[in-house]
């Protein structure tokens, strides 16, 4: 589990990339962070790999764990 200061450098880094629902995080074998968009392979628009940090971006979609309501009950 990642502690806050690793969250918050995290969000410094990559903006919105690191709540949105279409990023994946990948790390390389060297330790490097990337955020891998999946809008990428279905609209041209959108880089595969955005530069950092995502200040704004049209298909921005905040994920359910960003928002808080990961483990909420039914």
């Amino acid at each position: 589990m990642c502690s806050r200061a690793d969250n918050d450098a995290e969000h410094d880094l990559a903006g919105l990339c690191a709540d949105c629902s279409h990023s994946q995080r990948i790390l390389s074998q060297r330790g490097v962070v990337f955020f891998l968009c999946g809008l990428s392979f279905r609209d041209p628009r959108f880089a595969k790999y955005p530069r950092l940090p995502v200040l704004r971006c049209p298909g921005f979609l905040m994920s359910a764990e960003s928002a808080g309501v990961e483990g909420e009950p039914v």
